[in-house]
């Protein structure tokens, strides 16, 4: 909420992708409780799985069509976010937080042999992505004026969102983001 907060006050679309990037996560998270919680009942398993794949896959196609169509509207009209101290305070430290989270992901998705889990840390993994590609954004933004490294930003991420929604759409785990 902060992200998307600051983002709109400041009207910074890469800050609101990001906010909205920690939304599917949590959605993603739910989507993944409930597939862990069809273990107990093991026909239920590999739907399951198969359904959490395809939550996160439509979550990161989702992203993907907003982060884009803002960033092109942003840029068209040549809007200049203003600059967001909580913002640069919120993706430092996601790149912190972020990639301890994927690993510790990785490593249970590993144990329990769970694709879904496994999409979900390379979910997590973006966010770190995301976070580095936000930050300096809003940094060029904040110290040069460059207005439109905001919305180049966001879409430099585009084609990583893209082929990771395709990814757990189509039931793989494996791509660039891991």
């Amino acid at each position: 909420m902060i992200a998307i907060i600051s983002g709109l006050a400041a009207g910074s679309i890469a800050l609101v992708g990001f906010g909205i990037d920690s939304i599917i996560e949590v959605t993603s998270g739910l989507g993944l409780v409930w597939r862990l919680r069809s273990d107990l009942i093991p026909a239920r398993r590999e739907r399951a799985e198969r359904l959490s794949l395809r939550i996160v896959g439509v979550c990161f196609i989702a992203l993907a069509v907003y982060v884009g169509l803002d960033a092109v509207i942003f840029l068209s009209h040549s809007e200049a976010p203003s600059e967001s101290i909580p913002g640069i305070a919120l993706a430092a430290a996601s790149l912190i937080v972020m990639p301890l989270l994927a690993r510790a992901k990785r490593h249970v998705a590993v144990r329990i042999s769970s694709p879904a889990l496994t999409a979900d840390a390379k979910q997590t993994q973006l966010c770190t992505y995301l976070s580095a590609i936000l930050l300096g954004g809003l940094l060029l933004n904040a110290v040069f004026g460059w207005w439109w490294a905001d919305p180049v930003a966001a879409l430099v991420m585009l084609p990583i969102i893209v082929r990771d929604g395709v990814d757990a759409l189509r039931g793989r785990t494996c791509c660039a983001s891991c």
